[in-house]
Protein backbone atom coordinates (compact mmCIF):
# COMPACT_ATOMS: atom_id res chain seq x y z
CA UNK A 1 0.00 0.00 0.00
CA UNK A 2 1.31 3.36 -1.08
CA UNK A 3 0.59 6.98 -0.22
CA UNK A 4 -0.08 9.54 -2.88
CA UNK A 5 1.97 12.13 -1.17
CA UNK A 6 5.29 11.63 0.89
CA UNK A 7 5.67 11.32 4.47
CA UNK A 8 7.61 14.55 5.32
CA UNK A 9 4.73 16.38 3.36
CA UNK A 10 2.08 14.54 5.92
CA UNK A 11 4.18 14.99 8.88
CA UNK A 12 5.82 18.15 8.82
CA UNK A 13 4.48 20.80 11.43
CA UNK A 14 5.57 24.42 11.85
CA UNK A 15 8.01 25.11 14.14
CA UNK A 16 6.58 26.02 17.76
CA UNK A 17 3.27 23.99 17.24
CA UNK A 18 2.67 21.40 19.95
CA UNK A 19 1.66 17.55 19.23
CA UNK A 20 -1.98 17.15 20.32
CA UNK A 21 -4.50 14.63 19.95
CA UNK A 22 -6.27 16.43 17.28
CA UNK A 23 -3.95 17.07 15.12
CA UNK A 24 -2.38 13.65 14.88
CA UNK A 25 -5.65 12.88 14.08
CA UNK A 26 -5.91 14.95 11.53
CA UNK A 27 -2.82 13.65 10.31
CA UNK A 28 -3.95 10.58 9.88
CA UNK A 29 -7.12 11.68 8.22
CA UNK A 30 -5.28 13.41 5.41
CA UNK A 31 -3.06 10.02 4.78
CA UNK A 32 -6.26 7.78 5.23
CA UNK A 33 -7.86 9.87 2.17
CA UNK A 34 -4.50 9.71 0.06
CA UNK A 35 -4.25 6.55 0.06
CA UNK A 36 -5.93 4.60 -3.08
CA UNK A 37 -6.64 1.05 -1.44
CA UNK A 38 -8.72 3.16 0.96
CA UNK A 39 -10.95 4.03 -2.19
CA UNK A 40 -10.64 1.01 -3.50
CA UNK A 41 -11.35 -1.22 -1.10
CA UNK A 42 -14.18 0.78 0.77
CA UNK A 43 -15.91 0.97 -2.58
CA UNK A 44 -15.57 -3.07 -2.91
CA UNK A 45 -17.24 -3.45 0.63
CA UNK A 46 -19.82 -1.32 -0.49
CA UNK A 47 -20.39 -3.17 -3.44
CA UNK A 48 -20.32 -6.31 -2.05
CA UNK A 49 -22.93 -5.31 0.69
CA UNK A 50 -25.21 -4.27 -2.11
CA UNK A 51 -24.46 -6.67 -5.04
CA UNK A 52 -24.30 -10.14 -2.92
CA UNK A 53 -27.84 -8.51 -1.34
CA UNK A 54 -29.41 -7.46 -4.44
CA UNK A 55 -28.08 -11.02 -5.68
CA UNK A 56 -29.73 -13.30 -3.07
CA UNK A 57 -33.05 -11.43 -2.76
CA UNK A 58 -33.82 -11.73 -6.38
CA UNK A 59 -32.50 -15.48 -6.45
CA UNK A 60 -35.06 -16.17 -3.21
CA UNK A 61 -37.79 -14.07 -4.84
CA UNK A 62 -37.67 -16.13 -7.89
CA UNK A 63 -37.42 -19.79 -5.55
CA UNK A 64 -40.58 -18.82 -3.37
CA UNK A 65 -43.03 -20.64 -4.89
CA UNK A 66 -41.10 -23.42 -5.39
CA UNK A 67 -40.29 -23.70 -1.75
CA UNK A 68 -41.95 -25.70 1.06
CA UNK A 69 -43.69 -24.52 4.21
CA UNK A 70 -41.09 -25.53 6.17
CA UNK A 71 -38.02 -23.54 4.19
CA UNK A 72 -40.36 -20.35 3.90
CA UNK A 73 -40.86 -20.53 7.67
CA UNK A 74 -37.24 -20.22 7.77
CA UNK A 75 -36.82 -17.02 5.84
CA UNK A 76 -35.48 -14.03 7.01
CA UNK A 77 -36.22 -10.77 4.64
CA UNK A 78 -33.79 -8.87 6.43
CA UNK A 79 -30.47 -11.79 6.69
CA UNK A 80 -31.21 -12.19 2.67
CA UNK A 81 -30.53 -8.69 1.95
CA UNK A 82 -27.80 -8.35 3.96
CA UNK A 83 -25.96 -11.18 3.20
CA UNK A 84 -22.84 -9.13 1.73
CA UNK A 85 -21.99 -8.80 5.52
CA UNK A 86 -19.93 -12.05 5.22
CA UNK A 87 -17.74 -10.92 2.38
CA UNK A 88 -16.99 -7.01 3.60
CA UNK A 89 -16.02 -8.52 6.79
CA UNK A 90 -12.67 -9.70 5.51
CA UNK A 91 -12.42 -6.76 3.01
CA UNK A 92 -12.74 -4.71 5.81
CA UNK A 93 -10.20 -6.49 7.99
CA UNK A 94 -7.88 -6.38 5.37
CA UNK A 95 -8.28 -2.82 5.34
CA UNK A 96 -7.74 -2.15 8.87
CA UNK A 97 -4.37 -4.29 8.68
CA UNK A 98 -2.98 -2.49 5.93
CA UNK A 99 -3.22 1.03 7.39
CA UNK A 100 -0.91 0.11 9.79
CA UNK A 101 1.13 -2.67 8.06
CA UNK A 102 1.11 -0.50 5.12
CA UNK A 103 3.19 2.39 6.88
CA UNK A 104 5.68 -0.25 8.19
CA UNK A 105 6.41 -1.72 4.83
CA UNK A 106 7.23 1.57 3.72
CA UNK A 107 9.37 3.05 6.54
CA UNK A 108 6.27 5.87 6.65
CA UNK A 109 5.83 4.39 10.39
CA UNK A 110 9.33 6.41 10.95
CA UNK A 111 8.22 9.68 9.78
CA UNK A 112 4.32 9.34 11.85
CA UNK A 113 5.70 7.97 15.03
CA UNK A 114 8.58 11.08 15.22
CA UNK A 115 5.90 13.15 14.89
CA UNK A 116 4.50 11.82 17.69
CA UNK A 117 7.30 10.75 20.44
CA UNK A 118 4.80 9.51 22.83
CA UNK A 119 3.65 7.24 20.04
CA UNK A 120 -0.05 6.10 22.02
CA UNK A 121 -1.34 9.51 19.55
CA UNK A 122 -0.74 7.57 16.18
CA UNK A 123 -2.60 4.55 17.83
CA UNK A 124 -5.70 6.38 18.69
CA UNK A 125 -6.11 8.75 16.08
CA UNK A 126 -5.61 5.83 13.88
CA UNK A 127 -8.27 3.90 15.63
CA UNK A 128 -10.46 6.96 15.78
CA UNK A 129 -10.31 7.69 11.72
CA UNK A 130 -10.60 4.46 10.65
CA UNK A 131 -13.66 3.93 13.16
CA UNK A 132 -15.59 6.94 12.02
CA UNK A 133 -15.10 5.99 7.86
CA UNK A 134 -15.93 2.43 8.35
CA UNK A 135 -18.83 2.84 10.01
CA UNK A 136 -20.38 5.49 8.08
CA UNK A 137 -19.06 3.69 4.64
CA UNK A 138 -20.28 0.34 5.94
CA UNK A 139 -23.49 1.67 7.78
CA UNK A 140 -24.70 3.69 4.49
CA UNK A 141 -24.12 -0.01 2.73
CA UNK A 142 -25.96 -1.67 4.82
CA UNK A 143 -28.73 0.33 4.27
CA UNK A 144 -28.49 0.45 0.54
CA UNK A 145 -28.33 -3.04 0.82
CA UNK A 146 -31.50 -3.64 2.91
CA UNK A 147 -33.80 -1.25 0.60
CA UNK A 148 -31.93 -2.82 -3.16
CA UNK A 149 -32.92 -6.44 -1.42
CA UNK A 150 -36.34 -5.25 -0.18
CA UNK A 151 -37.53 -4.30 -3.47
CA UNK A 152 -36.22 -7.20 -5.15
CA UNK A 153 -38.77 -9.33 -2.37
CA UNK A 154 -41.54 -7.48 -3.55
CA UNK A 155 -42.92 -9.35 -6.57
CA UNK A 156 -43.81 -12.35 -4.25
CA UNK A 157 -44.87 -9.83 -1.25
CA UNK A 158 -42.07 -10.98 1.20
CA UNK A 159 -40.28 -8.25 1.74
CA UNK A 160 -40.13 -6.52 5.61
CA UNK A 161 -39.33 -2.76 6.62
CA UNK A 162 -37.07 -0.93 8.95
CA UNK A 163 -40.42 -0.55 10.92
CA UNK A 164 -40.50 -3.84 11.49
CA UNK A 165 -39.34 -5.69 14.98
CA UNK A 166 -35.74 -5.68 15.08
CA UNK A 167 -34.90 -4.91 11.52
CA UNK A 168 -33.11 -1.61 12.00
CA UNK A 169 -30.99 -2.72 15.06
CA UNK A 170 -30.01 -5.44 12.17
CA UNK A 171 -28.99 -2.93 9.43
CA UNK A 172 -27.45 -0.82 12.12
CA UNK A 173 -25.36 -3.53 13.56
CA UNK A 174 -24.63 -4.65 9.96
CA UNK A 175 -22.28 -1.55 10.48
CA UNK A 176 -21.17 -1.27 14.06
CA UNK A 177 -20.02 -4.85 13.18
CA UNK A 178 -18.27 -4.42 10.29
CA UNK A 179 -16.27 -1.14 12.30
CA UNK A 180 -15.30 -3.55 14.69
CA UNK A 181 -13.77 -6.05 12.56
CA UNK A 182 -11.84 -2.95 10.95
CA UNK A 183 -10.99 -1.93 14.17
CA UNK A 184 -9.39 -5.33 15.24
CA UNK A 185 -7.62 -5.23 11.95
CA UNK A 186 -6.08 -2.38 13.14
CA UNK A 187 -5.00 -3.74 16.29
CA UNK A 188 -3.27 -6.58 14.75
CA UNK A 189 -1.61 -4.53 12.18
CA UNK A 190 0.22 -2.77 15.04
CA UNK A 191 0.53 -6.25 16.77
CA UNK A 192 2.10 -8.39 13.94
CA UNK A 193 3.15 -5.28 11.71
CA UNK A 194 3.64 -7.83 9.13
CA UNK A 195 0.52 -7.98 6.37
CA UNK A 196 0.33 -11.31 5.19
CA UNK A 197 0.55 -12.16 9.11
CA UNK A 198 -2.01 -10.04 10.38
CA UNK A 199 -4.43 -10.83 7.54
CA UNK A 200 -3.90 -14.48 8.37
CA UNK A 201 -4.64 -13.97 11.89
CA UNK A 202 -8.12 -11.97 10.74
CA UNK A 203 -9.19 -14.62 8.56
CA UNK A 204 -8.62 -17.54 11.29
CA UNK A 205 -10.23 -15.26 13.62
CA UNK A 206 -13.39 -14.70 11.65
CA UNK A 207 -13.54 -17.94 9.37
CA UNK A 208 -11.09 -20.66 10.69
CA UNK A 209 -12.56 -20.52 14.46
CA UNK A 210 -16.20 -21.28 13.89
CA UNK A 211 -15.58 -24.27 11.40
CA UNK A 212 -13.09 -25.88 14.94
CA UNK A 213 -16.14 -24.56 17.05
CA UNK A 214 -18.34 -26.87 15.16
CA UNK A 215 -16.25 -29.55 15.00
CA UNK A 216 -15.94 -30.00 18.91
CA UNK A 217 -18.03 -32.57 20.70
CA UNK A 218 -21.94 -31.21 20.70
CA UNK A 219 -21.86 -31.01 24.59
CA UNK A 220 -18.63 -28.10 24.26
CA UNK A 221 -20.15 -26.68 20.80
CA UNK A 222 -23.03 -24.76 22.44
CA UNK A 223 -20.32 -23.29 25.25
CA UNK A 224 -17.80 -22.33 23.18
CA UNK A 225 -19.12 -21.19 19.46
CA UNK A 226 -21.88 -18.28 20.87
CA UNK A 227 -18.58 -17.03 22.57
CA UNK A 228 -16.05 -16.76 19.30
CA UNK A 229 -15.45 -13.57 17.72
CA UNK A 230 -17.59 -13.53 14.44
CA UNK A 231 -20.62 -15.43 16.38
CA UNK A 232 -20.46 -13.14 19.22
CA UNK A 233 -20.04 -10.19 16.82
CA UNK A 234 -23.02 -10.88 14.62
CA UNK A 235 -25.38 -11.13 17.74
CA UNK A 236 -26.74 -7.66 16.68
CA UNK A 237 -27.27 -8.17 12.56
CA UNK A 238 -29.73 -10.48 12.59
CA UNK A 239 -33.35 -10.80 13.44
CA UNK A 240 -33.66 -14.01 13.99
CA UNK A 241 -30.84 -15.51 16.07
CA UNK A 242 -29.51 -18.63 15.09
CA UNK A 243 -29.89 -21.23 18.11
CA UNK A 244 -27.72 -20.65 20.89
CA UNK A 245 -26.54 -17.69 20.21
CA UNK A 246 -25.96 -14.98 22.92
CA UNK A 247 -28.47 -12.06 22.80
CA UNK A 248 -27.95 -8.82 20.25
CA UNK A 249 -26.11 -6.18 22.04
CA UNK A 250 -24.29 -9.05 24.82
CA UNK A 251 -22.95 -10.86 22.04
CA UNK A 252 -21.48 -7.51 20.40
CA UNK A 253 -19.80 -6.61 24.04
CA UNK A 254 -17.96 -9.68 24.04
CA UNK A 255 -16.61 -9.21 20.54
CA UNK A 256 -15.91 -5.61 21.64
CA UNK A 257 -13.59 -6.91 24.70
CA UNK A 258 -11.60 -9.03 21.87
CA UNK A 259 -10.92 -5.99 20.56
CA UNK A 260 -10.23 -4.36 22.89
CA UNK A 261 -7.45 -6.53 24.50
CA UNK A 262 -6.12 -6.59 20.96
CA UNK A 263 -5.58 -2.45 21.53
CA UNK A 264 -4.08 -3.10 24.51
CA UNK A 265 -1.61 -5.25 23.84
CA UNK A 266 -1.13 -3.00 20.65
CA UNK A 267 -0.37 -0.08 22.96
CA UNK A 268 1.70 -2.09 25.25
CA UNK A 269 3.94 -3.34 22.15
CA UNK A 270 4.04 -0.11 20.26
CA UNK A 271 5.48 1.70 23.24
CA UNK A 272 7.86 -0.86 23.74
CA UNK A 273 9.60 -1.89 20.34
CA UNK A 274 11.21 0.23 18.22
CA UNK A 275 9.73 1.30 15.27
Amino acid sequence: MTASVSPAALTRMPSGVGVTQVRVTASEWVKFRSLRSSYVVMTATVVAQVGLGVVFSAVMASRWGQMGPDERSMFDPTATSLKGLYLAQLLIGVLGVLVVSGEYGTGMIRSSLSMAPRRLPVLWAKLVVFAVVTFVVTTTGALVAFFAGQAMLSGPHIQTTLGAPDVLRAVIGTGLYLTVVGLLGVALGWIIRHTAGAVGTVFGLLLVLPVLGDALPPSWTRHVSPYLPSMAGQAPTMVRPEPGMLAPWTGFAVFCAYVVVAVVAAAVLLKRRDA
